[in-house]
């Protein structure tokens, strides 16, 4: 390579394809031959700016200008990467499908960074809820009649923290995700939103083995100061061959994740068992457990724990 050439070719910094897919032109202008190709996710070299524009190289060498708005730093990059180990263990809260092609944030928030985008019809799984506000505060002009005036709540959304196929997690609108719940029991959500879902076990009925479920619900509006507030348990009665609702709660002020196990009850054997984590009055976070045993769902103490009081506010 020429002398004149080498300071051309030195690395500035690396970046990653945060667009579906980008062309790479020879020159910075409107009339330009395209020289590659580069893809969500990918990683290139960042060799020189002009104004919006960036020289890269990707990892094949193929080299060209592409907009600067098409692609995030590598700290962003090393934030998604660290996000999916810390969130390696969480419990799987439901499972669902996008609704249309959306990006995976950082963090909660139409604003916030984003770098990988998955396509319409993905299954996704779901791990965490958050809010965050819709818009920010927008200035009034000055011949506004509203100047002096209080402005307007914040508009608040709910975000999903959800993992996709290849193992990416980051946060979506929680609207662009449709949970895919079981119809036999989506059906009896009464209106309200479901949250979380979870086999608890099956049961034998004749030739065929029929899930129990464990429903988490909320009111259907975002925003609320809870994850959920409502549970129920369908069991299947095998003499009717239908689900039937063996247990419900309401009035929970519950936060995510719910978790789901087996646990040995000496007479009563293996049962299933379920683990709420719900706010209480102090604002500390406090666990519930349940056990299964078909169609009786009963509290579980642990040696000393008295049952949790009911909150002051019944109504929400």
């Amino acid at each position: 390579m020429p002398a004149c050439n080498r300071g051309r070719d030195k690395v500035l910094e690396i970046a990653y394809v945060s667009a579906p897919q980008v062309f790479l032109r020879d020159h910075v202008s409107a009339v330009y031959t395209k020289t590659g190709m580069v893809k969500n996710g990918d990683r290139v070299e960042v060799l020189e700016r002009e104004r919006r524009f960036l020289r890269v190289r990707t990892d094949s060498g193929t080299q060209g200008w592409m907009e600067q708005r098409y692609v995030v730093s590598q700290k962003i990059f090393d934030q998604f990467q660290q996000m999916a180990r810390q969130e390696q263990g969480l419990p799987v809260q439901a499972a669902g499908l996008t609704r249309n092609e959306t990006n995976l944030h950082i963090e909660p928030g139409r604003d916030t960074e984003h770098l990988y985008q998955i396509g319409q019809g993905t299954k996704v799984t779901i791990l965490r809820r958050a809010v965050a506000e819709k818009n920010a505060t927008v200035a009034l002009p000055k011949s506004s009649d509203l100047q002096g005036k209080e402005s307007p709540p914040a508009v608040m959304e709910d975000w999903s923290l959800v993992r996709d196929p290849q193992g990416h997690v980051g946060w979506v609108l929680a609207r662009m995700v449709d949970l895919d719940v079981p119809l036999d029991i989506a059906q009896y959500a009464e209106g309200q939103r479901v949250v979380a879902f979870f086999v608890l076990d099956e049961v034998n009925d004749s030739d065929k083995k029929v899930p129990q479920y464990l429903v988490v619900l909320t009111e259907p509006k975002d925003g609320l100061p809870f994850d959920y507030n409502q549970i129920r348990v369908f069991t299947w009665n095998l003499k009717r061959h239908r689900y039937e609702t063996a247990y419900r709660e309401r009035n929970l002020d519950g936060v995510l994740p719910v978790t789901v196990a087996q646990e040995n009850f000496e007479k009563e054997g293996m049962l299933p068992v379920f683990v709420l984590h719900l706010k209480a009055d102090d604002g500390s976070i406090v666990e519930r457990k349940y056990k299964l045993n078909t169609p009786i769902v009963r509290r579980v103490l642990a040696p000393g724990q008295e049952p949790l009081k009911q909150r002051s506010k019944n109504k929400r």
